[in-house]
């Protein structure tokens, strides 16, 4: 039974089922989730011993969005995303596709599970003695699908991912996004409501990896599709994801909107994710920093971290005019995500009468109305 329709009778209920329906009546939201999980866990047998990959996950996925799960190797994504579809069977806790739990199904309903959720992989799965037409085909053959019906299907599919001069190609002749292409029009052949990516921009250049992601939005908003996508990659969330959430060791350790991840991660695993993607201090700046003022024309080095928590750009006039004194910029930047200003600065300022304590207070009540994390005074340069 659905924990939607779970009957809120605490005396007739276990713990774990009350917990459920009063979880749903703090959150309508949860009723509506095209994806749930609760309590999962997911234990493997090793060699020296039970292996814990998943504990306890909780979590929803809301119908349309694209949904991200991000973390290191061995984090627990791949196991995740594979209880989905049944290619794993969790050793505790549901999933609910549509409130329905998938957890009993019996072989027939797992086909037809199967059929409504695609799946695209890293290293494409092509077969390489047909072409594109025929593996996109495929499924449909295998499916019973009349001639004709499959046709029309591989051929609109074929238009969708840009492919249609490469129906007879095989897939040696491709390049690396095409092949991601012929997958992505193959995960679509039954016309599914769910579609799961496993890392499938790794094997990918940067620029391809562009290209497939501008297609998957564009899939996504043409066919309605929920797409559920695992990456080690931040730059792949922040192109394309609404919401992410972070694994370490088969615990959710962080979640949210992209931009308020981005904006003001909290969890040291976010951080270290975020770090190839942040301005840093950069080295040739650091050796030159000092932490006390050795002359009278050293700048204080302020660092001014923007969260996104509002829509508006930093009003930089305003902010140097507030500082006083001589105002450059060093090193950083700010970039909208989900139409959230993110970033940071660093300032040096110079021949203000102002103490460094002093500018960083009225750098931070200037910018309270910016929602800035904080403000920072780093140091001293010359």
């Amino acid at each position: 039974m659905s924990v939607a329709y779970l009957p809120h009778k605490a005396s007739k209920q276990p713990p774990e089922q009350l917990q459920n329906a009063q979880q749903t009546e703090l959150h309508p939201d949860l009723n509506h989730a095209h994806v749930r999980f609760i309590g999962l866990t997911k234990t493997y047998q090793g060699q020296q011993g039970p292996v814990q990959a998943l504990h306890g996950i909780d979590l929803a996925i809301q119908r349309g969005e694209v949904f991200g799960i991000i973390g290191r190797s061995g984090a627990g994504k791949s196991s995740l995303i594979r209880t989905i579809n049944r290619l794993e069977q969790p050793s505790g806790g549901r999933v609910l596709i549509d409130q329905v739990d998938i957890g009993d199904f019996d072989e027939d309903r797992l086909v037809e599970l199967r059929r409504r959720i695609g799946m695209i992989f890293q290293h494409f799965n092509l077969m390489s003695a047909k072409t594109v037409w025929q593996n996109v085909e495929l499924p449909l053959k295998v499916a019973g699908v009349p001639k004709e019906q499959r046709e029309r299907k591989v051929r609109e599919l074929l238009e969708l991912v840009g492919l249609k001069d490469k129906h007879k190609a095989y897939p040696a002749q491709l390049s690396g996004g095409q092949k991601q292409r012929v997958g992505i029009a193959r995960a679509l052949v039954h016309d599914p409501a769910i579609l799961l990516c496993d890392e499938a921009t790794s094997a990918l250049d940067p620029e391809t990896t562009q290209s497939i992601l501008v297609l998957l939005k564009q899939i996504n908003q043409r066919l309605g599709l929920t797409i559920i996508l695992i990456t080690h990659e931040m730059a792949v969330i922040r192109d394309i994801c609404d919401r992410v959430v972070v694994l370490e060791h088969g615990h959710i350790v962080e979640q949210g909107p992209v931009w308020e991840v981005f904006g003001n991660p909290q969890h040291e695993v976010s951080k270290t994710l975020l770090a190839p993607l942040q301005h840093g201090l950069p080295d040739e700046l650091q050796n030159r920093l000092q932490a006390q003022p050795k002359s009278s024309d050293a700048a204080v080095v302020l660092r001014v971290q923007f969260t996104g928590r509002t829509s508006d750009e930093p009003d930089l006039a305003a902010l140097f005019s507030t500082l006083g004194g001589r105002v450059r910029l060093l090193h950083g930047g700010v970039e909208r995500i989900q139409g959230h200003a993110l970033g940071q600065l660093l300032l040096a300022v110079s021949g203000s009468s102002l103490g460094a304590e002093e500018q960083r207070l009225r750098a931070q009540h200037f910018l309270q109305k910016q929602w800035t994390q904080q403000v920072e005074v780093l140091g001293y340069v010359v």
